[in-house]
């Protein structure tokens, strides 16, 4: 792990910013397994950087400009990602346990067996993102965008799922389907405000439902 030191960093900055520009002088950022804890990037611009293997656990990093950026297995742990835009990047097998994307851009991220535990992503752009095999346990969607996302294998034990046309077109696998309907049908069945006409509606799903992987300690319907 490469320590950074923070004038060191404004000079990596600014020549990234002159190569964005084409300008002379400037030059890629190249911060591989560099150890940026709890640094200060807020806004930063770091378009298509070198980020991958970085500890940038518990970094400020709102409204940050990451698009393409390659931050594979990167460390960011609680880091503070809200409304940055990292639409294209490279997050796959990246830790992002706990970190804040609430409103950040991560349309067509790659995020394949990321670490997404108890994310907040309350609001995020997740369109056409590859979520395959991450794990979303309680992590917030709430109010996500998930049109097109590719979910399979991903864990979604205690998340909060969105329940409106941001949710839609979801590719999800038969694990999910089953979680899904099993909420689904307990919920119609047991609820004393479902009508009979609901409740027969969902009885064909019943055993679909039960085929939920949590299905033994939740209870058979």
């Amino acid at each position: 792990m490469r320590t950074i030191s923070y004038q060191e960093l404004q000079i990596i900055l600014e020549k990234h910013k002159r190569w964005l520009n084409g300008e002379y002088g400037g030059e890629r950022a190249d911060l591989r397994d560099a150890d940026l804890n709890g640094a200060n990037l807020r806004g930063a611009n770091l378009i298509v950087a070198n980020l991958r293997g970085a500890n940038l656990r518990e970094s400020y990093l709102s409204g940050a400009y990451l698009n393409g950026a390659n931050l594979r297995g990167a460390n960011l742990i609680v880091a503070n990602l809200r409304v940055a835009n990292l639409s294209g990047a490279y997050l796959n097998g990246a830790n992002l346990r706990g970190a804040d994307l609430r409103k950040a851009d991560l349309g067509g991220a790659d995020l394949r067996e990321s670490d997404l535990s108890g994310a907040y992503l309350n609001g995020a752009n997740l369109r056409e993102s590859d979520l395959s095999g991450a794990d979303l346990r309680k992590a917030d969607l709430g109010g996500a965008y998930l049109n097109g996302a590719n979910m399979i294998k991903s864990d979604l034990d205690f998340s909060c799922l969105p329940l409106w046309c941001g949710g839609l077109d979801i590719n999800i696998d038969d694990r999910q389907a089953k979680q899904i309907a099993y909420h689904l049908v307990r919920n119609v069945l047991y609820s004393k405000n479902t009508s009979k006409e609901a409740k027969e509606a969902v009885k064909p799903l019943v055993d679909f439902a039960n085929g939920f992987h949590r299905v033994e300690e939740c209870g058979k319907i």
